[in-house]
């Protein structure tokens, strides 16, 4: 086990972002139209490309263990397909720096992780 350096808070909090299936699809897209802009700062690009991988993560992590997200969504009455997409405040911070951003994207995003 390795200390961290003194000030350092440790890894920062990934907030669920609770997205259907279109949504998620819609923030896949936009992110890889996003990355293909090669003048793209390479940290922001790196955060993109964190945020792809996330959504992958999501899905795998509802077929491996279904039941928590499945109590949310009986709880909240949500439809099937939604699914809790974690992004650290660097991640997020990048899909809105994303010029072509979708504003129900930007709305649902910017929602702090609520629908």
């Amino acid at each position: 086990m390795t200390a961290l350096p003194t000030g350092d808070a440790g890894a920062p909090t990934l907030v669920p972002h609770w997205l259907d299936a279109p949504a998620r699809d819609l923030l896949a897209t936009t992110v890889r139209t996003a990355l293909e802009d090669r003048s793209m700062h390479p940290v922001t690009a790196v955060h993109l490309e964190d945020v792809l991988t996330e959504l992958h993560v999501a899905a795998a992590r509802e077929a491996v263990w279904p039941a928590s997200t499945a109590r949310v969504r009986l709880a909240t009455g949500w439809d099937d397909d939604v699914l809790p997409v974690r992004l650290s405040p660097a991640e997020l911070a990048a899909v809105h720096t994303l010029p072509g951003l979708p504003t129900p994207l930007r709305t649902l995003l910017g929602a702090g992780g609520h629908r």
